[in-house]
């Protein structure tokens, strides 16, 4: 991570400690986080939809604008510098002129017995349109699961 480290502060990055992670920023916008994970560190490229990538190293894994390079050794870091400095300066120069990532409101359909619920607790549709999109994601998946476990106890 200390390579990374150096990476991002060489290409002219401020640091920062967001979310207990190291957060690079240009002009006080979030351009990379350093993540560390039990198996792999990854380079967080926060407007990561908007960087070229002819080598398909930036990866997608749930976020719309996000995007990530995993590393699950410090040789990997070496061998990729110069891609990774070329990406974080395209970065640099996204901020620079302004890009914004296109969001979907909604970029999941929702289920049927989840829409049927929100239709019938008012409450529940007002809650539920404030939250965002990646939260709604999330939300999905325990409906269904608490679902499931209330239809065995009723069945069972």
């Amino acid at each position: 991570m200390e390579k990374l480290r150096r990476i991002s502060l060489g290409c002219g990055l401020t640091e920062e400690l967001k979310w207990g992670k190291p957060c690079y920023t240009f002009r006080k916008s979030n351009v990379v986080i350093i993540q560390g994970f039990k198996e792999f560190c990854a380079l967080l490229f926060c407007k990561g939809a908007l960087l070229n990538d002819p080598n398909g190293i930036l990866k997608q894994f749930g976020w719309q604008a996000a995007r990530r390079i995993p590393f699950t050794n410090v040789r990997e870091i070496a061998e990729m510098e110069p891609m990774l400095k070329a990406c974080i300066h395209e970065a640099i120069e996204a901020e620079k002129a302004g890009l914004e990532v296109n969001l979907k409101k909604n970029p999941e359909p929702i289920p049927e017995e989840l829409q049927n619920k929100l239709d019938e607790i008012p409450a529940l549709k007002a809650a539920f349109g404030c939250i965002d999109a990646g939260t709604a994601k999330r939300i999905h998946p325990l409906f269904f699961w608490s679902q499931t476990i209330q239809n065995s106890r009723v069945k069972g």
